[in-house]
């Protein structure tokens, strides 16, 4: 796979003016990225990421209740040069998320394009490897690895304060850089294991919550085109109440296996054409702090 250009080491903390103050809206908003590479010279394009970007936006605000004008979405089928996701306004979006957060505060990340991976330079990656992030201009521009992201919207979460991460992408697994990842078995038995690595320095928050939910494993580089992470959660969200994150990541796990052995529909999926050629990934919880996911209700 061809590997363009990043940025390794610490993360540059330019000030980037937000387009709007986050205190105007109360505690919940959001940033929502859909990216198809479609107008680029990008190897492969993606076929539904700007939809999907579209349907998690209704979803926060027709179900969750999210101000509309409190969600920041970039997609590249946009005509507005601020809300073309390229890495200057992802970085601009990503700080614009965390900025003022306080106690009772509800944040919400998305991502849906290509995932990647590079070797890690700085010794902080139990696999050697660091996840990644492409904008639209990446091969320009470079990825923004997780290290990055860890840095702009987990650390300066306060105590009191959630996000919730949803990154529908190949090699997603870790890529928000949490300090433990939950495995958990066929029959529902969870564990979490420690991803801190004692070189690293501090993997976490400020106090708050922050939880991530990925497409797939870090070594798994097929997600992109073929992930149904998205329409599962959307589908499970809408039909099952009063859901903890074990129910959830469990539903969401059969509903792609279900849905790919033809027994179910899944909403917003052109079933006939690309649900028989989907891979049923194994959707990876990764938090900021370990929890009973058997009984922890999942909020947002």
């Amino acid at each position: 796979m061809h590997y363009p250009p990043t940025t390794y080491g610490t993360p540059v903390f330019s000030y980037y003016p937000p387009l709007r103050s986050p205190s105007a809206f109360g505690n919940k908003r959001a940033v929502l990225f859909g990216i198809s590479y479609a107008d680029t010279a990008a190897p492969r394009k993606l076929k539904g990421s700007v939809n999907k970007a579209k349907l998690m936006k209704q979803f926060l605000i027709d179900k969750l209740g999210f101000p509309s004008n409190s969600i920041y979405m970039l997609t590249d089928d946009s005509e507005e040069k601020n809300t073309t996701p390229t890495k200057s306004n992802m970085r601009t979006a990503m700080r614009w998320l965390v900025e003022g957060s306080k106690p009772g505060d509800s944040l919400v990340f998305y991502f849906c394009g290509h995932g990647s991976r590079v070797k890690d330079r700085n010794m902080d990656e139990v696999d050697g490897y660091d996840e990644a992030i492409c904008p639209v201009d990446y091969e320009h521009e470079g990825m923004i690895l997780d290290d990055e992201i860890s840095a702009t919207i987990v650390r300066p979460l306060p105590h009191g304060a959630k996000l919730h991460a949803f990154v529908d992408a190949s090699f997603s697994g870790t890529v928000l850089d949490l300090p433990f990842l939950c495995k958990m078995n066929r029959i529902g038995s969870f564990g979490w294991k420690d991803h801190r690595q004692r070189r690293a320095g501090y993997k976490g928050t400020s106090g708050g919550l922050a939880v991530c939910i990925s497409a797939c494993e870090d070594k798994d580089g097929k997600a992109a085109s073929k992930s149904a992470l998205t329409y599962s959660f959307l589908q499970v969200m809408q039909d099952v109440p009063k859901l903890t994150y074990g129910r959830l990541l469990n539903a969401m796990l059969f509903t792609i296996q279900w849905a790919k052995a033809g027994k179910i529909e899944l909403k917003g999926q052109d079933l006939a054409r690309t649900i028989s050629q989907q891979y049923a990934q194994e959707p990876q919880l990764s938090s900021s702090e370990k929890f009973d996911i058997s009984t922890k209700l999942f909020i947002i």
